[in-house]
């Protein structure tokens, strides 16, 4: 995890504004539901052909913001305006936009062919016309050879290709995706997740898609916004969310972290010292704060180094002792309990085949790592 001076949590997180005329600006929007406030005041631009995700826990406001963007629901206040114009009360048919449910959809008892082609009919297009754009659909999701199949006899992901297909028929200018993959097992899923992109860009298709499912959102977004209780806490690309959180919550909610509370004993320009129960923590930055200031220090497991032998440094280590080990092949996830009752996540790549390191249940290991692996949060 880089190095970064403290961050501070910016909830209408506007200064993400990119140079030009944003494709999809939300401005100021607000939705109540009674006394409830499900999206407080929130403001994003989202690019041209951008996969942009809404990423939160169950509650949060995703779903209800991308139903303000679909049509389903009218924002309380605040404006939503698809490529300089204000959508805000038109009827979801009149906009040029399509969503993907998380179940789907498809009509059981049409073929994939039909399925697709529901849409365009609506619309009244000619039967050439019909033809040729489900035929190529077909073949951008790689299911020429499955027209005449109704949906049952398809596989999970192959459903999803066809909701897709179906999805970009209509030629939208924004895509909608609700836990798009939600439905598939963890394998198929991650396989489905470059598929989706490709077909996604390949077409060309501007995307916000909404997902519980960090992973999810990380390996499929250019960009991610972390929602929290109706607010957007952080937005950024998937390595700059990861890396440099703004906040405890979003630092928790992406990956796994271990966070160390504590209070600032020395802040000079090129370095800090942060003192917590468990070490005393030598960041290589200053951060501008004041001597006494609270603050935490989150380190990734992965930026932890493990060993039996006290490291030769004066901070950045804890001891503990190992309370849980699992060997995932490509790496081994060791928990330590410290002294303080704290317990330590340590992920450290397997990249001796037939180590001398055989640590087990009980004994104590150092754990340490470098002055930038740390990220430093007052909030």
């Amino acid at each position: 995890m880089a190095s970064v001076e403290i961050n501070k949590t910016s909830g209408a997180a506007a200064s993400e504004t990119s140079s030009g005329k944003p494709f999809l600006l939300i401005k100021d929007l607000i939705k109540d539901f009674g006394d409830n406030r499900v999206v407080n005041n929130v403001s994003v631009t989202i690019n041209k052909g951008e996969i942009f995700a809404l990423l939160g826990s169950s509650g949060c406001g995703k779903s209800t913001l991308l139903r303000m963007l679909a049509g389903f629901e009218t924002p309380t206040s605040g404006e939503i305006l698809l490529d300089g114009k204000n959508i805000v009360g038109e009827a979801p048919y009149h906009r040029p936009i399509n969503m993907m449910f998380q179940s789907y959809a498809l009509f059981p008892h049409l073929t994939v062919w039909d399925n697709i082609a529901f849409g365009l009919r609506r619309e009244g297009l000619a039967k050439e016309e019909i033809a040729d754009r489900v035929e190529k659909m077909l073949g951008l999701v790689q299911l020429q050879s499955f027209g005449k199949r109704k949906p049952y006899q398809l596989s999970g992901g192959q459903q999803q290709r066809v909701a897709l297909a179906r999805s970009l028929a209509k030629r939208p200018q924004l895509l909608l995706l609700d836990e798009p993959l939600a439905a598939l097992d963890k394998k198929l899923r991650e396989r489905t997740q470059l598929e989706l992109v490709n077909i996604i860009e390949q077409v060309g298709v501007t995307c916000v898609m909404v997902t519980h499912d960090q992973e999810e959102a990380m390996a499929m977004a250019s960009r991610i916004a972390v929602m929290s209780e109706g607010v957007i806490l952080q937005i950024g690309a998937p390595n700059d969310v990861y890396e440099t959180p703004n906040c405890r919550f979003v630092a928790d909610f992406i990956g796994s972290v271990n966070m160390f509370t504590g209070t600032v004993e020395r802040d000079e320009p090129d370095h800090v010292i942060i003192k917590t129960p468990e070490c005393s923590h030598y960041v290589g930055h200053g951060i501008t704060g004041t001597v006494g200031m609270p603050v935490s220090v989150a380190i990734r497991p992965e930026k932890i180094a493990v060993s039996a032998d006290k490291p030769n440094q004066d901070h950045n280590y804890v001891s503990g002792d190992i309370i849980e080990l699992a060997y995932l092949g490509s790496y081994t996830v060791y928990h330590l309990k410290l002294a303080s009752g704290m317990v330590v996540k340590a992920s450290v790549s397997n990249t001796v085949r037939h180590g001398a390191f055989h640590p087990k249940w009980g004994d104590r290991l150092y754990a340490y790592w470098d002055d930038d692996a740390m990220v430093v949060l007052t909030q």
